[in-house]
């Protein structure tokens, strides 16, 4: 895809996404489209979903002038190699994989800002939380010390119908007002990253702060 395109397609989602921020979601995409789209569309957060890829790119992202989030399943014993190179993790769908977070960040000196993820359409194929577990999950998650929980994250269901996005992130929407909002310092800014290409409105007309754009903005993905 070309460039100008690239920039038409982030000019327009962010008109239509309002306050929420935009993530693009960079799996599969290459360093150069994604230096134009931070450096030449100011493009602030990028994520990538696979440990490997995020590695094999670091050396060119890390100078960006944005930051570099995980957005994908995250393996525990994986957690070692992201945890000094990105500034969230959005996938933190169990105690366990908090657990060797804190571990990781204790060891490298730092606190490691994460959202917790909910299974929010309580698919058995999906990892995070489910909706009743919600509460007690995050309250024990923020009583980690070098683990700094900033709200929830979560992948919808597919739906067909576009209207059915919305009783999806409804829920969403009040765990994190509920759960969330009130438990980070007022310091950071409470994230609920929800919707993705095929449901960015509908999650922004929820209340989404974050949308994770991928094929919206640089084209079905090549499998590599």
């Amino acid at each position: 895809m070309e460039y100008p395109e690239i920039k038409k397609r982030i000019d327009l989602i962010r008109k239509e996404a309002g306050q929420a921020e935009l993530l693009l979601a960079t799996k599969t995409v290459d360093c150069e489209r994604i230096e134009y789209a931070v450096k030449e569309c100011g493009v602030k957060y990028i994520g990538e979903n696979r440990v490997q890829e995020l590695l094999e790119k670091y050396d060119r992202l890390k100078d960006l002038p944005c930051e570099l989030h995980f957005i994908g399943t995250l393996q525990k014993n994986k957690v070692k190699y992201i945890i000094d190179k990105v500034s969230l993790i959005h996938s933190v769908g169990s105690l366990s994989l908090c657990e060797e977070i804190e571990r990781q960040a204790e060891k490298h000196g730092i606190i490691m800002n994460v959202l917790c993820e909910v299974n929010i359409g309580q698919e058995e194929n999906k990892s995070g939380f489910l909706p009743d577990e919600v509460p007690e999950a995050y309250e024990k998650m923020c009583g980690f010390p070098h683990v700094r929980p900033l709200g929830l994250m979560t992948m919808a269901p597919v739906c067909q119908n576009k209207s059915d996005y919305l009783k999806y992130f409804t829920k969403t929407y009040r765990l994190f007002i509920d759960n969330c909002i009130k438990k980070v310092d007022n310091r950071y800014r409470p994230i609920l990253s929800m919707g993705m290409s095929d449901s960015y409105r509908e999650a922004v007309q929820c209340g989404s702060t974050m949308i994770r754009i991928g094929s919206a903005v640089f084209g079905q993905r090549t499998t590599k």
